[in-house]
């Protein structure tokens, strides 16, 4: 098995047809057809099922994938490091990164990796833990910064805390429910939650509640923002959210006699893989700004 008929195969895949993938590569499509079916033949199973619209994985192929990425991966960083280490600085950094981070370290400490690593390629995804995870898991990503979410664990990740976050109930000011002073006087309400509902239920069951009555998973900081302003949602969030701009005027906290627990932000790595020389500096560069930020 040739380290080229890897790549074929991870770049098929991702193309999703022959041609897109040879394009992509640089390379004849009846070569690139040729190294598949080379593959296939050492194998002894068929890779992808052909059709006109393109290709797609067999259960064979879903199965090699996995490995096959990973593998093709961390090939292509051992090679970005001996050029690194043979004077180059070129290279690729992915991160991903939940929207409170974005707002506020993220763009610091990339401005300044930038300083140091120019020719290195950067690439920055928005998203929650819960769809990032799976993108370190399978290096797509370097890295992600994100919440440990209570009750999930990942033996294939490593987490790495950088800064705290003090919980607290957020609504619009003058919300009906605003003079509350415990968690059951909140029984009825609908929730706004950056996170899927087993992360609610399972904070609001600790402090009482069988779980949120009703939930609304909101994927997006802006958004979130202007529902709590205009509605009479309310959220579990990081008192932070009162220090941007859009959510300092027009939200308030509900103080309840509850105490809720606080929410440890941290990056999440692949456990056994050492990064790369340049992610391991943005690795620094986020911990570094992160651990900066005033408590709460």
């Amino acid at each position: 098995m040739r380290l080229s008929q890897i790549r074929d195969f991870v770049a098929v895949t991702d193309a999703g047809s022959i041609t897109a993938a040879a394009r992509l590569l640089g390379v004849s499509q009846p070569g690139l057809t040729k190294s598949i079916g080379t593959l296939e033949a050492e194998l002894n199973v068929s890779l992808f099922r052909r059709s006109a619209r393109g290709v797609s994985l067999t259960r064979f192929g879903q199965a090699f994938y996995t490995r096959a990425r990973a593998a093709h991966t961390e090939l292509e960083k051992a090679r970005e490091e001996v050029l690194q280490l043979a004077g180059g600085v070129s290279g690729r950094v992915a991160v991903g990164f939940g929207p409170l981070a974005a707002a506020l370290l993220l763009p610091q400490a990339v401005l300044k990796f930038q300083t140091l690593y120019p020719e290195v390629e950067v690439r920055l995804l928005e998203g929650f833990a819960h769809a990032t995870m799976p993108l370190v898991r399978d290096q797509t990503l370097d890295m992600a910064l994100g919440p440990r979410l209570p009750g999930y664990r990942d033996p294939a990740l490593k987490f790495r805390p950088v800064f705290h976050n003090e919980q607290i109930i957020l609504g619009r000011k003058g919300h009906p429910l605003a003079r509350s002073k415990t968690v059951s006087e909140l029984s009825r309400a609908h929730w706004l939650s950056f996170e899927p509902r087993r992360v609610v239920d399972e904070v609001l069951s600790a402090l009482g509640l069988p779980g949120a009555h009703q939930l609304m998973q909101c994927e997006s900081l802006n958004v979130m923002v202007a529902l709590l302003a205009d509605s009479n949602m309310l959220a579990l969030a990081s008192r932070r959210m009162l220090t941007l701009a859009g959510a300092s005027g027009a939200l308030e906290e509900i103080v309840i006699a509850e105490r809720i627990p606080p929410m440890t932000t941290g990056l999440y790595v692949v456990a056994e893989t050492p990064l790369t020389r340049p992610a391991a500096a943005m690795a620094r560069l986020l911990v570094e700004f992160g651990r900066r930020l005033p408590a709460t």
